[in-house]
């Protein structure tokens, strides 16, 4: 199962235009309540080792917890939905601070 948080690495198929393609990985910003309940589909925000630095990044920096080999950039402005039968494996958690701050980027993007 799932959890809020996690690196997980997905198939997302073949890009258009600037969108995450191909095996990428991923965070799981869905809502742990959410997640229990085994939804259809899960929000996810995908990762990228080129760094450019761009506001609406979050930078994950590897640690013993989340799975990443490199410094990543979690890209707030590419959240999107995905069904859970596109994750290929799970690789750790990024944390509740690292997670919050996702979560914050991903509400100044919607203006929430």
């Amino acid at each position: 199962m799932l959890t809020s948080g996690d690196v997980i690495d997905l198939d997302l198929g073949l890009p258009e235009g600037e969108e995450a393609g191909f095996r990428h990985p991923a965070v799981v910003v869905t809502a742990q309540r959410i997640l229990n309940a085994e939804p259809s589909v899960v929000q996810v925000v995908p990762l990228t080792s080129t760094l450019r630095g761009f506001y609406s990044e979050v930078t994950v920096e590897p640690d013993g917890h989340n799975g990443l080999e490199v410094g990543s950039a979690a890209q707030c402005q590419h959240l999107r939905a995905v069904s859970p039968a596109r994750v290929v494996a799970a690789r750790g958690n990024v944390g509740l601070a690292t997670l919050t701050r996702i979560r914050e980027m991903i509400a100044v993007i919607l203006d929430l």
